[in-house]
C-alpha cells in the first residue's frame, strides 16, 4: 500500500504564514481518534490525508503538493486532518517520533521525516539481516530504538530542538503506539482505504486520486 503525504506543505507554511494570510489559520489539534486537524475550523473544504512514512509515492506527492497545499490551508478556505495508516516498524517509529512533543510541532516533524525519504528509504532498503531481527524481535522501545538509530532518525530530529532522551520518550510510549495501530485498523474499516495516495474531502473517499494536479481540481471544484 502506498500513502500520501499531503501534509509536507504546512511545515513550510508556518514559516510564512503572514505573507499567505492576515490570519493564522496553521493551528493544529489533535483528535479524540488520533488524527491531527490543522487548519480553519470553518473552511469550507474539509480535506482528509491517509498517510505512510515508508511510501515513496507520498515523498513524490509531497513533493508536488509543497508550494499549493500551503495556501489553501493558511487562506482558511480548506481544513486538513492527517491521518496516520502504520505499514510496518519502521512506519510506526516515524510516526511516533512525527508525535513527540505538542500538537504545534507535529506539522513540520512529519515535514522533516518525508523530505528526507532519499536519505533513509535506501538505508532502509539494504537493511542487513542482523538490522532487520533488531527491528523486528524483543520489546518495543527497543526495537524503536534501533530503527531510529540505524536509519538517522535521531539526527534528523536535532534540528528540530530534540535531544536523545526525549525522543526515546515517546518511542518508549506503548499507549501511543497502540493508538496509531488501532488508527491504522479503525480508518482502514471506515473509510475503506486501499490504494494510496490517499484522500477524502468533507467525508467521502476520493477514487482514482493519486496525484496533486489530480487532487488540485477536485478541491478547487468546492471552493
Amino acid at each position: 500500500m502506498r500513502f500520501a503525504s499531503l501534509a509536507l506543505a504546512i511545515g513550510a507554511a508556518f514559516t510564512a504564514t503572514a505573507a499567505v494570510a492576515a490570519t493564522n489559520w496553521l493551528t493544529v489539534v489533535d483528535t479524540a481518534d488520533g488524527g491531527h486537524r490543522i487548519g480553519n475550523p470553518a473552511a469550507k473544504v474539509k480535506l482528509t490525508e491517509f498517510i505512510s512514512y515508508t511510501c515513496t509515492h507520498c515523498g513524490e506527492f509531497a513533493r508536488e503538493g509543497t508550494n499549493a497545499v500551503d495556501v489553501y490551508v493558511a487562506s482558511g478556505k480548506v481544513q486538513l486532518d492527517v491521518r496516520h495508516i502504520v505499514r510496518d516498524p519502521v512506519d510506526l517509529t516515524a510516526a511516533m517520533l512525527a508525535n513527540c512533543g505538542p500538537a504545534a510541532k507535529f506539522p513540520r516533524n512529519h515535514a522533516t521525516l518525508m523530505l528526507s525519504q532519499p536519505k533513509w528509504l535506501p538505508i532502509m532498503s539494504r537493511a542487513t539481516a542482523g538490522q532487520k531481527a533488531r527491528w523486528s524481535t524483543g520489546a518495543g522501545p527497543a526495537r524503536r530504538r534501533a530503527i531510529a538509530s540505524d536509519l538517522g532518525f535521531y539526527d534528523l530530529m536535532v534540528p528540530r530542538g530534540y535531544d536523545r532522551p526525549t525522543l526515546d520518550r515517546c518511542l518508549s510510549d506503548e499507549a501511543l503506539a497502540t493508538r496509531l495501530a488501532e488508527q491504522t485498523a479503525a480508518d482502514a474499516k471506515k473509510w475503506g482505504v486501499r490504494g494510496t495516495p490517499s484522500f477524502a474531502i468533507d467525508g467521502t473517499l476520493l477514487a482514482g486520486t493519486g496525484t496533486w494536479p489530480m487532487l488540485q481540481p477536485q478541491i478547487d471544484a468546492r471552493l
